[in-house]
């Protein structure tokens, strides 16, 4: 297997190996930034790849999780805290709540103003230097919410998004909407050049659905057509993948 020489690719046997080994990573980070400057921040993700990832994070024992601060990658404009899609519910469902909320966690709020908000957080989050960022690849390629084409120029770290049909279908087909009409078409996402600011990217793709996306992000050109294909300008970034996702690599 060729892949990029700038990414580390490592496949693992399912889905709950492939999170624990992310968390195991991510956790490795966090310690030594604790170690190092008596804090970290992180960036983590939400969606289906992230479930078993976030289920053996949160499970670890011997981070003081006091002097964590996360942010997250994205949230849908109008979206309402209670509904099932909401990505603050999930992560304070399945990450902030776990950890008893000992983690400072900056949710995106795009239910009214969400330029007002995108340039709030952009403010919040330039005070901080990210330690590691977790995150998915989508079906369309897409990181975070910047779908194809990306916006690699902007300097904006929080920005208002169109979402295009083949990411609005993901979402629909991995449940958290009865139709794609449901679905909203704009969201808030950190942009790439703040995803890239990260000293780690850990990639948590699994599934056969995302495999041409990630053939896309490690054996192309760097593309916005192909916005997850940036990770390949990367210090440190490590992709982990299934066999099935992994099946179209070289």
């Amino acid at each position: 297997m060729n892949g990029n020489l700038m990414v580390d690719i490592r496949i693992l046997n399912d889905k709950e190996a492939l999170g624990a080994a992310a968390a195991d990573l991510g956790a490795s980070a966090i310690r030594r930034a604790i170690a190092e400057k008596g804090k970290a921040s992180i960036i983590v993700a939400t969606g289906a790849s992230q479930f078993e990832f976030l289920r053996s994070l949160v499970a670890v024992r011997d981070i003081d999780w006091s002097k964590v601060t996360a942010f997250h990658l994205d949230e849908y404009v109008g979206m309402d805290i209670d509904h099932p899609a909401s990505f603050r519910k999930y992560l304070f469902e399945r990450f902030v709540e776990p950890l008893g909320g000992k983690v400072k966690f900056y949710p995106i709020n795009a239910e009214t103003d969400a330029q007002s908000e995108a340039d709030r957080l952009s403010r919040v989050i330039r005070e901080h230097d990210i330690d590691v960022c977790f995150a998915g690849i989508g079906e369309n390629c897409h990181l975070a919410f910047n779908d194809p084409p990306a916006d690699f120029e902007t300097e904006e770290s929080y920005i208002v998004v169109t979402l295009d049909e083949a990411c609005r279908r993901q979402q629909l087909g991995e449940g958290w909407f009865p139709d794609l009409a449901a679905v909203p078409k704009q969201a808030i996402s950190m942009s790439i050049r703040q995803i890239m600011k990260s000293k780690l990217i850990i990639l948590s793709v699994p599934d056969a659905r995302k495999a041409q996306a990630v053939k896309y992000a490690v054996e192309g050109s760097v593309d916005p057509r192909h916005p997850a294909s940036i990770v390949q300008e990367h210090p440190q970034t490590v992709l982990l993948l299934d066999p099935s996702s992994a099946s179209l690599l070289a």
